[in-house]
């Protein structure tokens, strides 16, 4: 299990071609532009007490190449004293490296934790609790390269065998939930979070209020976040009050 690591409400933003957006279901033939300059943004949800701040370079994630690095800098600036958590092409120990330089507190390596499990073992040895392993799945087994191939394998399988390579955390994502609104997979997030001491942040689906109360209610699993992207943007979830969930659990 998670211990007592403390529940985070993570507000996020995804980059694609220097914009703010959402992709539907991890496609990237829908796409959604919310704002044209992420670091605008960002400041909304800087205003709040949160206690970490996701973003998602698709570029990276797709291609394995930064070209977002200014608008990186940029949120990073905006986000304060906010630790700012980056994935999408983070595929070698050197691509951590280079993001840190951006200013970000971790980096979530996927892809190459499936194709080259050895490079996060590596970087979460050089760089300790600064890397997580980010988990997608679709229909249970893993998805790569931007999402855009599914494996064999399956979700809780690659958890397992990261178990005591020194991560900070997994974040799971059921793509069919991304970007639709529809409700995050809990009973996934919390089966795969049972099966490891690595705390598990959910994403993808997060839909409402009912969410948060799900994945609070569901910290003995080993669920210690959520990952809030397009329900802030259409105002389905207001995060002070999701915060303010947080709050009051904490408090009993």
């Amino acid at each position: 299990m998670a211990g007592d690591t403390p529940f985070e409400v993570i507000p996020s933003i995804d980059i694609l071609e220097g914009q703010c957006v959402r992709l539907a279901q991890g496609s990237y033939e829908e796409v959604t532009v919310y704002h044209p300059d992420p670091a605008d943004a960002a400041r909304r949800w800087a205003a709040f007490e949160i206690r970490r701040f996701h973003v998602v370079d698709l570029d990276g994630a797709r291609d394995g190449v930064r070209v977002n690095e200014s608008a990186i800098r940029a949120i990073v600036r905006e986000m304060g004293d906010v630790p700012v958590q980056l994935g999408g092409g983070v595929r070698q120990v050197r691509d951590a490296e280079a993001a840190f330089a951006l200013g970000v507190d971790r980096v979530v390596m996927g892809t190459v934790a499936l194709r080259e499990p050895e490079v996060v073992r590596d970087a979460a040895k050089e760089f300790p609790g600064r890397i997580v392993l980010g988990i997608d799945a679709r229909d249970g087994r893993v998805a790569v390269e931007g999402w855009t191939d599914t494996s064999e394998i399956a979700a809780a399988d690659l958890a397992r065998r990261f178990e005591d390579a020194g991560v900070a955390a997994i974040v799971y994502t059921d793509i069919a939930r991304d970007g639709m609104l529809s409700g995050a997979n809990l009973d996934a997030t919390a089966s795969l979070a049972e099966q490891v001491s690595v705390p598990v942040i959910v994403s993808g689906g997060v839909a409402s209020l009912t969410d948060i109360e799900g994945s609070l209610a569901r910290r003995d699993s080993g669920i210690r976040g959520a990952i809030l992207g397009r329900s802030l943007y259409t105002g389905a979830v207001e995060l002070s009050e999701a915060l303010a969930l947080v709050a009051s659990a904490e408090a009993d």
